[in-house]
C-alpha cells in the first residue's frame, strides 16, 4: 500500500508510519483521526479497541474529532439459535457472516467461483455496538458530537445497518 501511495503524484510528500493502529505512537497532534469501512472491528478484542480509542485521544488536539464508519451487527435478523446470516448470494459469489453472540465475535466468509474453482477466504472481527464505542470514547477523553446512519448524514435509527460517528476530544480540566 505504501508503494502504491509513493507511486502517485505527491505521494512522496505524505508521512507514513507503519504499525499497529491501536498502539503506535507518532509525533504531533491532529484535528482529525478516522477509521472507515469497519476498520475498528479488525481489532478483535475489546481491550485492543479501547487501546485504539485511548491512542487516538492521546493524539487529538482539544476539539479534534475521531470519526468511525462501522456496521451495526444484524443480530435481529438471526432466527433464535442460528449463528449464520447470508449477506450476498449470486451465481459466482456467496458471503456469510457467522456470529458468536456471547463473545461479540464475527467471522465473515467469502466464496467466489472462478474458472470452475471455489476460492474461499474468511476474516475474524469483533463487532461493537454504538453505545460501547461511546463508552470507549468517554474513557479516552472524548464525547459524542454526532452520529448518522451513513455518509449522507441519514438519521441513525434502530434499522440502520451502519453508522458514522464523530467524537470530539474534550479540553483538559484544570
Amino acid at each position: 500500500m505504501v508503494a502504491k501511495l509513493r507511486a502517485k503524484p505527491g505521494g512522496g510528500d505524505i508521512d507514513v508510519t507503519i504499525g499497529d493502529f491501536a498502539t503506535t505512537k507518532i509525533e504531533g497532534s491532529f484535528s482529525l483521526a478516522y477509521l472507515v469501512f469497519n476498520t475498528i472491528m479488525n481489532l478483535t478484542t475489546q481491550e485492543a479497541q479501547v487501546a485504539c480509542f485511548r491512542n487516538v485521544g492521546a493524539h487529538l488536539q482539544p476539539g479534534g474529532c475521531f470519526v468511525i464508519e462501522v456496521a451495526v451487527p444484524q443480530l435481529q435478523r438471526l432466527p433464535p439459535g442460528e449463528t449464520i446470516r447470508a449477506f450476498q448470494a449470486s451465481d459466482t459469489y456467496w458471503g456469510f457472516d457467522e456470529y458468536d453472540v456471547a463473545a461479540q465475535g464475527q467471522v465473515s466468509h467469502h466464496l467466489s467461483l472462478r474458472d470452475g474453482e471455489v476460492d474461499r477466504f474468511s476474516f475474524p472481527f469483533r463487532y461493537v455496538w454504538p453505545s460501547e464505542l461511546d463508552l470507549m470514547a468517554q474513557l479516552a477523553g472524548m464525547k459524542l458530537r454526532e452520529r448518522w446512519g451513513g455518509w449522507k448524514r441519514e438519521t441513525f435509527t434502530s434499522e440502520s445497518d451502519k453508522h458514522v460517528s464523530c467524537w470530539e476530544k474534550l479540553a483538559p480540566k484544570d
